[in-house]
């Protein structure tokens, strides 16, 4: 079965990604919950962090200072080197 992914980028032409392995589990794995800050992700954020946890993972939340720029080097590395998986949140 194919995947698709679904870019919300406003690139003119597509970028072909390849998917990473999903793990078999998330007991004992860390997740990043990454907040962009628009309004309601962090509603979606904390019901996803509920479900994680009850998965067995550990969360950690981080959030952008705003949406409309990436975000920062230094918060990309803190993410980067505490956490095996990352949800970005985009909501409205």
């Amino acid at each position: 079965m194919s995947k698709l992914l679904l870019d919300p980028s406003s690139e003119r032409s597509v970028t072909s990604r390849t998917l990473l392995p999903r793990p078999a589990s998330l007991a004992g794995l860390t997740v990043g919950l990454l907040d962009i800050t628009k309004p309601r992700g962090d509603i979606f954020l904390d019901r996803l962090h509920e479900r994680l946890v009850d998965d067995g993972a550990e969360v950690r939340r981080y959030t952008k200072p705003t949406f409309t720029k990436p975000a920062p080097v230094d918060l990309r590395h803190e993410i980067a080197t505490q956490c095996q998986l990352v949800i970005e949140a985009l909501a409205d």
